[in-house]
Parts: C-alpha cells; structure tokens; sequence
C-alpha cells in the first residue's frame, strides 16, 4: 500500500494511550475516524524482548506515570494481546480507517506481517540503529515508514544501507562492506525509494518548538531522494501544518481522549476536536499549494479587469499632435493599451483626437 504522493497521510497515533484498556483502545480507533485520519495506529510489543528489568524510564515518562513504577512495568502494563490485535485490527475495517502499528521487536514485526497481513508497518525512531529488525523490516513485503529522531544524517543513512540490504540481497551481512555495496547498486536504491518513507523526529514529549528543526526534513530529503514526512510531538496543530507546507507527505501526530490521562504519551497528544481542527488546516494547506505553475486563476482572470489599469487621455487632445506625459493617465481600468505601453506612446503623434477618460488606441 503506498503512501499517495497527492495527498497527504495523517497516521493518528494512538500509540498506547489506550493504557491497557481495550475498549478505550477501540474508542480511539473510532475517535481516529472521526476525526479524519486517514490512519490510527498503535504500538505493538512484549515488554520481555524489548526492555530489561532494570532499565529506568526515559525523562518525560518520570514526569507523566508512577515515579515508583520500572520502565518494564510501565510498558509491561501497556502491552495489547493478539485477541486486542484483532479486534483493533476488525474496528478499523468496519469504520473505514487503515490500522496500522509499530513493532519493537521481530517478533511483533512478523506476527503484524504474517498474521494481522498489514501492507504497512512504521517503524520507530529507538530501532533505527537495529539493524535485524530493519533486514526483517525489509523482507516482509511491507511498505515502510521510519522516523529518524535522536539520529545524525550519518546514522539515518546506516539505517538505508541495511534496509537496502534487506530488500535487494540474500543471507546475513559478514562484513560493513556488504551493506555498502547493496546501497551503491542504483537498482536496490530505486527498490528503497519505493517502498519507504522517513519522517523527521524529535523525540522528546512535548517538543519544544526550539527543537523541532523542520527544515531537516528537506535535508534528509536531499541527501536520500527518499519521501519524507514528519512525526510531531509538539502541542498544538501548526508545526504539523507547517511540515505539510514544506513538503511532508506523511504526518503523524498522538491522539487521545483525554489529555490530563495519567501514562507516558496523553501530555503531548491532541484530543479528538483539536486533532480534526490539525486535519482541517493540513487539507486546507494541501489544497493551498495547488501545481507548480504560475498563471491567473479563472477568478483572478474574472478580476483583472477591473482591477488592473489602462492607459487613458488625462485631456483632450487634438488629432496630429504630439502626445507628452500631461495628455496621458493610468487608471483603473484595464484598458485596450496597458500601462505597458506608456512610454510607446510619448512622443508619438495622435492618431485621432481623444476627450478626457477616453481609452487610448491607434483606431
């Protein structure tokens, strides 16, 4: 399933803000339609492959969950079980909405592939060095979407070189220099261009505007020749409306139902009314940047008429006489002769005689 390259894909993260719940989870698939999202996805896991014991929480999560609470019982209490899979995965078809979810591990990743059957997968910014799960990523058949936050450009291109591997080789990498020289066969890097999309990160929740940096996403734009979008964890709709205006074809961004909810992610989520305020201005962009070419509209064509001026006798002037700047006005409005055609005119001798506010012409 490819992202359209005429419009832009709005992926409602619903992330794990249905905390566990599965009936909040299936309330925020239907909010996701609701509110115009083309996508609503979620994040997919075992805590036991992806996290150790003693691993302590990220910045944010201390500020927004349990202080007493581990890393691993936090997520551990977020997990969605096969059954919920399914059920999140039936609510969508039935609201019309594609569902859509990120695995932390391969094993996620196959059971979302080979069981669920998704077309598409998105990876997430903390696996864009993992280079396994990028190969398996890579094999599935799926279309890929990979955010890039905490990366260099330097890391961002790793991350190709082994998704190229994937997709256009066979067996295991011995060496650096197998992915090297997957990513230089023009052909692997055609097969990559198609079936990814990158999408500028910060990962920090909320992100300062200070730190969003959104002109990276043209640079990675550049450097790779690869679609680019953005995943926003600012508050607020306009970074992800500006992103849009710069050229994202994707744009993700955290739902919830309720902001003030207690879990790692609702503090720099959008509600449901403010997230299809953020889809009504990103159509509304879209719409705005209309084609490249430069050329009236049917209604400024409608206008011109009366808005542009012509060149008028600001005087009578007599048949055979020499025209000078005090016989000539420009003035709304258009006119047979253009304001263009002022300094053609000096100097030449009247055709015919012309009354104050005539149209001047040859005939």
């Amino acid at each position: 399933m490819a992202v359209l390259s005429d419009h832009v894909t709005v992926i409602a993260e619903a992330g794990v803000n249905h905390n566990g719940d599965i009936d909040l989870a299936l309330a925020l698939v239907d909010a996701a339609q609701d509110a115009g999202a083309d996508v609503v996805k979620f994040q997919t896991f075992t805590t036991e492959n992806i996290v150790l014991p003693s691993a302590p929480k990220a910045e944010y999560q201390t500020r927004t969950t349990s202080v007493g609470e581990s890393q691993f019982d936090m997520l551990k209490g977020l997990e969605l079980s096969t059954e919920d899979h399914v059920r999140l995965l039936e609510r969508a078809e039935q609201r019309g909405i594609e569902f859509l979810s990120t695995p932390f591990d391969r094993q996620s990743l196959r059971f979302l592939v080979d069981e669920l059957g998704l077309a598409r997968i998105k990876l997430p910014s903390s696996d864009l060095r993992n280079l396994p799960l990028l190969m398996d990523a890579a094999r599935s058949g799926a279309q890929i979407i990979l955010s890039t936050g905490m990366a260099s450009l330097g890391e961002v291109e790793h991350s190709l070189k082994a998704l190229t591997f994937g997709l256009s080789r066979t067996g295991l990498p011995s060496r650096q220099l197998d992915f090297d020289d997957a990513y230089a066969d023009p052909q692997a890097r055609e097969m990559l261009a198609g079936r990814l999309v990158l999408l500028h990160c910060t990962s920090d929740y909320p992100t300062s505007i200070d730190d969003v940096n959104l002109r990276a996403m043209a640079t990675i734009k550049s450097a790779f020749g690869i679609r680019v979008g953005y995943s926003d964890h600012t508050t607020g709709t306009a970074v992800a409306q500006a992103a849009v205006a710069l050229g994202a074809c994707v744009i993700e961004k955290h739902l919830t139902l309720d902001r003030t909810m207690s879990g790692p992610d609702h503090a720099a989520s959008c509600e449901p009314a403010e997230f299809a305020g953020l889809i009504r201005g990103i159509r509304d962009v879209e719409r705005a940047l209309g084609s490249a070419t430069k050329s009236p509209t049917p209604a400024e064509l409608a206008n011109r008429r009366t808005m542009r001026k012509g060149l008028y006798a600001a005087r009578t002037v007599a048949a055979g006489t020499i025209i000078t700047e005090a016989d000539l006005a420009i003035v709304r409005p258009q006119s047979i002769e253009g304001p263009e055609s002022y300094y053609e005119w000096l100097g030449q001798v009247a055709p015919r005689s012309f009354s104050a506010g005539d149209q001047i012409s040859w005939t």
